[in-house]
């Protein structure tokens, strides 16, 4: 099984765009809202993290199903969204990831990988 979570994450609005960055949350939330009525994304939530001194300060936890999601990565308008908030994000990131179903089965391959 693929990876079937998208994690987009960030640290701050870069100084003097926040905004800028207000605006695209809202415009990236209905975006992903969207992506779910039309059955490329199972589910989403946004997640503020408490100020903890890190450099991760809140994220879209993006699920869907493997192929669907490497669709939606691929679209223009994800690329579009992305590399806009490139441009008022401090430490935008996207990474992929495994969760629910999936996890037996990592967990079995990592545990293959050990060294004896």
């Amino acid at each position: 099984m693929g990876p079937n979570v998208i994690m987009f994450g960030w640290n701050r609005p870069l100084p003097g765009r926040e905004g800028i960055s207000g605006l695209h949350f809202q415009e990236f939330a209905e975006y992903l809202s969207v992506q779910k009525r039309n059955g490329l994304v199972e589910s989403f939530d946004t997640v503020f993290l408490e100020p903890h001194g890190g450099t991760l300060n809140g994220l879209f936890l993006i699920r869907g199903e493997p192929a669907k999601l490497t669709q939606l990565t691929g679209s223009h308008d994800w690329v579009r969204h992305q590399t806009r908030a490139m441009h008022h994000l401090d430490g935008s990131t996207s990474v992929r990831g495994y969760t629910g179903a999936a996890i037996p089965e990592r967990m079995e391959q990592w545990m293959k990988e050990i060294p004896k």
